[in-house]
């Protein structure tokens, strides 16, 4: 039997109030390694998380590419368009945005309308390889780091729920870097 992934209600930073999704002012986002950006906090979370999966020998922990990270609008706007048509295709997920029910084409994973995705806050990053040992690792570390799943259909997609909390485990990894 698969593992339930534990879903907690996001806690949304306060320097995020105000600021339009997938336009995020540079000062807010830090870079991740080996690629991509995230809103600070949840890079500071990140770097812990991934210093905790390394000592832990889960190797590689990485986004899968720098565009499961931060995206801008027009990134997530271009990646709608990828995998929806506006033609009607039946028994298929369906996206509302700009007032037209959009279709996913056969073989696409679904993704956010634009401007209404975590990922456009930088506090999303769809993890390499989630799946299986791996995964069971995610399942046991990821909330002691701040992250939290959206979906249980999405076991890749992590997002930083602590808003302005900074959790122990990433203070004590701040303590030595």
């Amino acid at each position: 039997m698969a593992r339930e992934l534990p879903i907690v209600k996001i806690a949304l930073p306060g320097d995020l109030r105000g600021v339009t999704p997938g336009e995020l002012p540079k000062q807010l986002l830090r870079e991740i390694k080996p690629h991509g950006w995230l809103h600070h906090l949840a890079a500071d979370a990140y770097h812990a998380l991934r210093a905790q999966a390394f000592a832990d020998e889960i190797r590689p922990f990485r986004p899968i590419t720098a565009g499961d990270t931060y995206r801008t609008l027009s990134m997530q706007r271009a990646g709608v368009l990828a995998r929806y048509s506006s033609t009607p295709l039946p028994g298929v997920t369906t996206r509302t945005w700009e007032g037209k029910t959009w279709y996913l084409r056969p073989g696409y994973a679904p993704m956010a309308a634009p401007g209404s995705s975590n990922h456009n806050l930088g506090l999303a990053v769809d993890v390499f390889g989630a799946c299986g040992e791996r995964l069971n690792w995610m399942i046991e570390h990821v909330p002691l780091f701040g992250f939290s799943w959206e979906l249980q259909a999405e076991p890749w997609h992590i997002r930083y729920v602590a808003g302005d909390v900074v959790p122990e485990r990433v203070l004590k990894w701040k303590q030595y870097v």
